[in-house]
């Protein structure tokens, strides 16, 4: 494919992700995070693949670049994806301070 092919099929992807992401409910953002962190983590194996079979350098250099905004959107995923699932998570009751309330009277 020609580059200008290529950039618009990237410009109507980041369009169309933006999107539908926007379009998402607070309620469903948890399994779509979990959704994407799957995505990520094919779009990570493709790139070490990639890196793996690369002899020009600078096809190297991009697998490489790949690789490692692949690798930090994966692990923000997961950061992301459990700091939401701890808001549905139980509280702790609080413990009672000793020394106080005439205790151990």
């Amino acid at each position: 494919m020609d580059p200008i092919t290529l950039l618009t099929v990237v410009v109507l992807a980041v369009f169309v992700g933006f999107e539908v992401v926007s379009k998402v409910t607070s309620k469903l953002h948890t399994p779509l995070m979990s959704g994407a962190n799957a995505i990520h983590g094919i779009i990570l194996v493709g790139a070490i693949i990639v890196a793996g079979q690369a002899s020009d350098p600078w096809l190297l250099s991009i697998a490489l670049l790949a690789v490692v905004l692949a690798t930090a959107n994966l692990v923000g995923g997961f950061v992301v994806t459990d700091r939401m699932l701890e808001m549905f998570g139980s509280r702790k009751p609080a413990r009672p301070r000793a020394g106080k309330g005439g205790e151990g009277r």
